[in-house]
């Protein structure tokens, strides 16, 4: 019997960088209308996933049936679920909180409805068919069979792959040993500057460093069993039990998956992937996407007309 794969898109970010009252995940960027998740999922749907399912907010609800439903619902079985600040513990139920909780959150809040090996991505980033053949071949393989230490795998990308033409990025610096993560470190303001790729020393530090241009990053794409959801619920409650009168403190699918490689409780496969990332984590980026759309239909990597 084959073993059925989930998509599942984390769409349910405010979108700040992007301008008020614009969404920037229903932008379009294609020559008949497409948006950006269009690419991923057209991605997705060829290296074999059966599902779509997207994290997003109630209020974007009808924006999203009326660009999303009736048109990837014909190529794809669809589903929605929610991310709300209320979605937590009673026991913290009262903890005031405007924005979500992280990424670590919006998956959890699969729960119920993601219930087979699936994958997770941004809603406004472009991965590359490779990154979705590798995460797909890997959920339905003997690799990924739960038991024991739980399997987990991302693609790496190449940094210099991944930045951006305007402004900085955020990207995962990966260590591995053996084809395995060990370690990822959160790294902030990543740009190119006089012919170097330059960083934030931290979060909090401006000074800037060099950044090897071929590290391997996360680009926040995981493979992941169904049980891991199970274990974001009891590892969310313990970041509450510590974090939750911490403004602004955020559960990170990231931090989640390097705290349990860390213990020794998971184990993530890395496989490198030379494919170029575009996204739109702001508004300037919109030209850049849309060139690297037009460049990928030239190069016969899309049709010009995605959805036939």
């Amino acid at each position: 019997m084959s073993i059925k794969t989930t998509l599942v898109i984390m769409a349910a970010g405010l979108g700040t960088r992007y301008g008020e009252g614009r969404i920037k995940q229903l932008d379009p960027i294609g020559p008949n209308g497409e948006i950006i998740m269009d690419y991923s999922i057209f991605d997705a749907k060829a290296a074999g996933f059966d599902k779509v399912v997207f994290i997003i907010r109630k209020d974007i609800k009808q924006a999203f049936d009326d660009m999303i439903g009736s048109r990837i619902g014909q190529q794809i079985e669809t589903d929605y679920v929610y991310q709300q600040t209320d979605d937590v513990p009673e026991a913290y139920k009262n903890v005031e909180r405007a924005k979500p909780w992280g990424t670590g959150h919006a998956v959890f809040a699969c729960r119920g409805v993601v219930k087979e090996p699936f994958a997770v991505i941004n809603a406004d980033d472009v991965y590359g068919r490779k990154a979705f053949v590798a995460m797909h071949d890997f959920l339905v393989s003997e690799a990924a069979a739960e038991g024991g230490k739980m399997h987990l795998a991302m693609p790496g990308f190449i940094l210099e792959n991944t930045l951006s033409a305007e402004g900085t990025v955020t990207r995962g610096v990966c260590d591995a040993a053996d084809g395995f993560l060990t370690d990822i470190t959160e790294t902030y303001g990543i740009r190119r500057e006089g012919g170097k790729v330059l960083s934030f020393t931290s979060k909090s530090d401006e000074t800037l460093k060099e950044v090897d241009a071929k590290s391997l990053v996360s680009m926040n794409m995981w493979a992941c069993p169904a049980g891991f959801i199970d274990t974001l619920g009891a590892e969310f409650e313990k970041f509450l039990a510590e974090n939750a009168e911490v403004a602004g403190s955020e559960f990170l699918l990231p931090s989640v998956i390097n705290d349990m490689i860390q213990r020794g409780e998971a184990d993530c496969r890395l496989f490198e992937t030379s494919d170029k990332w575009f996204g739109m984590t702001s508004v300037k980026d919109k030209a850049a996407a849309q060139a690297a759309v037009r460049a990928n239909i030239e190069a016969g990597v899309y049709p010009g007309k995605l959805w036939g």
